[in-house]
C-alpha cells in the first residue's frame, strides 16, 4: 500500500503568503484546481515547496524570480503533454508559466488525471 503523506497546509500557506502578490494569486489558482480535481489528494511541503500525494506524487508548484513553475513529479508527463505545453517552457518535469500566462485549468487538470492514473496503475504492479 502506497505510503502517505501526513496534511501540511499550514506549511503551505506559509509558503505562498510570503510571495509578491501576483505570484501568490497564480500559485492559489493552481492549489485551488489542485485540489478541486483530486481533492483526495495529501498537501504539504517537499523540496521546500509545496507538494501533493495520492498514492504517489501528483504534482507540485514554486515561485522563482521570473515565473512560477508546476511539477508533475514526473518527466514522462512533460513529454507526453508536448503538444499541449507548446506554448510553455518546459525541462524534465517542469512547466514554466506566468501569472499574466497560466496554465489553462482544463491542462492543468487532464495533466493531475493522468498522473494518479498513472499513480494507480503503479500500485495495481
Amino acid at each position: 500500500m502506497a505510503k502517505t503523506k501526513p496534511n501540511d497546509t499550514e506549511g503551505v500557506n506559509r509558503y505562498i503568503a510570503n510571495l509578491p502578490l501576483e505570484q501568490q494569486i497564480a500559485l492559489e489558482r493552481v492549489r485551488h484546481i489542485i485540489k478541486n480535481t483530486v481533492p483526495e489528494a495529501q498537501e504539504f511541503i517537499s523540496y521546500s515547496k509545496p507538494a501533493y500525494h495520492f498514492h504517489g506524487m501528483i504534482g507540485g508548484f514554486a515561485a522563482f524570480k521570473n515565473h512560477c513553475s508546476f511539477f508533475p513529479w514526473n518527466a514522462q508527463t512533460v513529454i507526453d503533454f508536448d503538444a499541449e505545453l507548446k506554448d510553455f517552457k518546459t525541462s524534465a518535469g517542469t512547466i514554466q508559466f506566468t501569472p499574466d500566462k497560466p496554465l489553462p485549468e482544463e491542462l492543468l487538470q487532464k495533466i493531475l488525471r493522468y498522473r494518479v492514473a498513472g499513480n494507480l496503475e503503479k500500485m495495481k504492479e
